[in-house]
C-alpha cells in the first residue's frame, strides 16, 4: 500500500499516493476519533530526578537559573496528578468515551494508584517512555530496550494490563521500531505524517503498524506562542478538523483524527471544557463518528489490512 522503492529507513514522502484504502470503520462511521491523554507528570526533567536542568516547557517561562531546582515548575506539573486527572476522568466518564493514555513509566511508578484508576475506568494504557524524553537520545539499543521493558512492566504491574502501543516525546531513535517489534507491540504512534494507519518500516526493513498522532489538535499548543489561548479557539479548531474529515468520509474516504490532552493543561478549570465541549461535539455526530482507543483502531486495521509480505 505504500511505496517500496526506497532503502529501509529512508523517508516515505509518497504514502498512499492519493489512493487511500477504505477504512470501513465499525458501524459505517465516516471518521475514527482517538482521544488521547498524556500521563507524564512526575517524569519530566527535574533536578529532583537527578537531571542537570529542570523542564523548559511549562505553563510559564521559567526564571530559574540552570542547575537550580525549579520547585514552581515541578508544582505546575504535579497539578496534573493532584487535581487535573480527576477532572479529565470525570469528563470522559460523563460521555462514556474510552481513550488512550500515554503513560511514562516513572510517572506510573510514582502514582500507581492513579494509573490503576485510569485503567479501571476503561481506558487503554500505552507506553510514553520511562521518562518524558525523546528516544532519539538513546545511543545504545540495549539501554533503550531496557527502558521500554521497564516501562511495560511498571504499567502492567500497576494496572493489570500490558500496554501494546508506543509513543515517546519528540522523536524515536533509529532502533526504536525494531525494539517495538521485538517486544511484541501492536502499534507505534510516533508517526505524524498521515490521517490513516499504515504499515511503516523499521531500520531493518521489518513492518510495524503506525497509528498516526497529531500535534495541531493538541492542547499542548496552549503553552506554545503559535497556539491557543482560549477554549473557544481550541474547540473551533478541532471542530473544523471533525467537519472536514467527516466530509471526506461521506465522499468515500474515511480517515482518523487524534485529539490529545495533558493532565496539567486540560485539567485546569479554565480549560476542562476544551475536553467536555469536544466530547459533546463528537456525541452529537452519532454513528458518523467512532470514538475508539488506539488499540481498537490498530486491531481493526490489522484485521482489514494485514501486514504486507
Amino acid at each position: 500500500m505504500s511505496s517500496g522503492a526506497r532503502a529501509a529507513g529512508a523517508r516515505d514522502l509518497i504514502g498512499y499516493a492519493g489512493r487511500v484504502p477504505v477504512a470501513d470503520w465499525p458501524g459505517g462511521a465516516k471518521l475514527a476519533v482517538s482521544l488521547c491523554v498524556n500521563f507524564e507528570e512526575g517524569a519530566e526533567n527535574s533536578l529532583e530526578a537527578g537531571d542537570a536542568a529542570g523542564e523548559a516547557i511549562g505553563e510559564v517561562m521559567t526564571v530559574i537559573r540552570p542547575g537550580v531546582r525549579d520547585l514552581g515548575q515541578e508544582q505546575l506539573f504535579a497539578y496534573g496528578m493532584r487535581a487535573g486527572v480527576w477532572r479529565v476522568l470525570d469528563a470522559l466518564e460523563r460521555h462514556r468515551f474510552a481513550s488512550t493514555w500515554w503513560m511514562c513509566g516513572h510517572a506510573v511508578e510514582r502514582a500507581p494508584q492513579i494509573a490503576r484508576a485510569v485503567v479501571a475506568a476503561g481506558h487503554e494504557p500505552a507506553v510514553h517512555g520511562w521518562r518524558w524524553r525523546p528516544h532519539s537520545d538513546f545511543a545504545d539499543p540495549a539501554v533503550e530496550r531496557a527502558s521500554i521493558v521497564r516501562c511495560v512492566q511498571t504499567i502492567e504491574a500497576a494496572t493489570g494490563v500490558r500496554p501494546l502501543g508506543f509513543f515517546c516525546r519528540g522523536s524515536q531513535s533509529a532502533a526504536t521500531r525494531d525494539l517495538l517489534i521485538d517486544e511484541g507491540f501492536l502499534y507505534d504512534s510516533n508517526a505524524l505524517d498521515d490521517d490513516l494507519p499504515y504499515w511503516g518500516e523499521s531500520q531493518t526493513g521489518r513492518r510495524i503498524l503506525c497509528v498516526p498522532y497529531a500535534y495541531d489538535t493538541n492542547d499542548m499548543k496552549y503553552t506554545h506562542p503559535n497556539g491557543f489561548v482560549t477554549v473557544d479557539e481550541f474547540v473551533r479548531y478541532v471542530s473544523g478538523a471533525i467537519d472536514a474529515l467527516i466530509g471526506e468520509g461521506r465522499r468515500g474516504a474515511p480517515k482518523m483524527l487524534t485529539i490529545a490532552y495533558h493532565l496539567r493543561i486540560a485539567g485546569r478549570p479554565a480549560r476542562i471544557s476544551a475536553l467536555t465541549e469536544v466530547c459533546a461535539l463528537l456525541a452529537a455526530r452519532g454513528s458518523e463518528v467512532w470514538v475508539a482507543t488506539r488499540r481498537q483502531i490498530a486491531e481493526h486495521w490489522r484485521a482489514r489490512f494485514p501486514v504486507p509480505l
